[in-house]
């Protein structure tokens, strides 16, 4: 007997059977979930590769019953937009800095308070006592980490040498938009700041709208920042943090098993991620030397000063940023902590 006779000769329960069978082997297919993710890392970057060796990993893993789009270069819109997105459910997750999820959930930043950590080993000693507290403060407010990388110090580069926080003064200085915490440094050094999206920061020193910037060295390669600048001052002024945050609600309709495949396979990644960006920041930083960016190096007085107004400004940051005090104190306990057990925290 052929298939066809076969099949003609099948009742239409028995097929109705069969496709009711093969519904049910094939979970995956009906209960997959696609988390389309925004980012305004380029394509190309340490950050994209990781996250899409993490994606992959995750499908694998899951069986395609949890998958991770990501969307690059911004293509999602800036910080706000993609925020939005989130709330409407056209975006299930975003790529944001300290600042930026600071609008959830002010202790966010914590990390980002400028002059705080003189070393990256002081800022690792300290996440890895607080980072628990921060991501519980997040889920509190709707969102799930699934990791927080060490995005390195941010410095200051200007068309001309600037070794003190008052040089600052007249400059045309770019200031990320929202970020309260840069805005009460500037202030309290009397330097007015612009208000731009990172996305238009090119734009604006390519029109003359802004003069002087600050960004980590891979940053400053990758938006191509330093085409227009000329100066780095090396001082690390505030250490920044990128986070990957998902829905809640999206996140919980994923069974817990596959939960904790995600958990596992970003917490690797993360993991990773953090010690390329630091091998990356050192190269892009000799890269930023080879196109004949001046390195300036103030002198321990002129180190000092930028130090001292970041102290002075410290109680009205704590205010206007909305931080928690009792989390600001327990950082700076620690990194008084790694200081007293590894000498002064001079930049290694």
């Amino acid at each position: 007997m052929s298939f066809s006779e076969w099949m003609r000769n099948f009742s239409t329960p028995g097929i109705a059977l069969i496709a009711t069978l093969l519904l049910l082997a094939q979970p995956s297919l009906a209960t997959a979930t696609t988390l389309k993710v925004a980012t305004l890392a380029p394509d190309g970057t340490s950050w994209m590769k990781l996250m899409r060796q993490g994606a992959e990993e995750i499908r694998e893993n899951t069986e395609g019953r949890v998958k991770i789009k990501f969307y690059p270069g911004g293509v999602m819109g800036n910080t706000a937009t993609v925020m939005k997105k989130m709330r409407i459910g056209q975006l299930q997750g975003g790529a944001f800095t300290g600042a930026s999820l600071s609008q959830v959930y002010p202790d966010a930043q914590l990390y980002s308070m400028p002059m705080v950590f003189r070393t990256l080993d002081e800022a690792k000693y300290v996440r890895e006592r607080m980072d628990d507290t921060l991501i519980k403060g997040l889920a509190d407010n709707g969102l799930v980490v699934l990791g927080i990388s060490d995005g390195g110090f941010a410095y200051i580069m200007c068309e001309k040498p600037l070794r003190r926080m008052e040089d600052l003064q007249g400059q045309k200085v770019w200031m990320p938009e929202g970020d309260v915490l840069t805005e009460t440094m500037f202030d309290s050094a009397g330097v007015k700041g612009i208000p731009l999206p990172v996305a238009d920061v090119y734009t604006g020193l390519q029109t003359g709208l802004l003069d002087t910037i600050a960004g980590v060295p891979t940053g400053i390669v990758a938006f191509q920042w330093y085409t227009s600048v000329t100066h780095l001052t090396d001082v690390p002024l505030m250490f920044l943090t990128g986070w990957l945050v998902i829905d809640d609600k999206v996140f919980k309709r994923i069974k817990p098993a596959d939960q904790q495949i995600v958990h596992d396979v970003m917490g690797r990644i993360f993991h990773t991620l953090d010690d390329v960006n630091r091998k990356d920041n050192e190269s892009a930083r000799k890269a930023l030397q080879s196109q004949g960016i001046n390195f300036v190096e103030p002198d321990a007085a002129e180190r000092a000063n930028w130090e001292q107004i970041a102290i002075d400004g410290r109680e009205t940051m704590i205010s206007r940023a909305k931080y928690t005090p009792e989390l600001v104190n327990e950082m700076l306990e620690y990194i008084k902590e790694y200081r007293k057990q590894h000498g002064s925290g001079e930049s290694e």
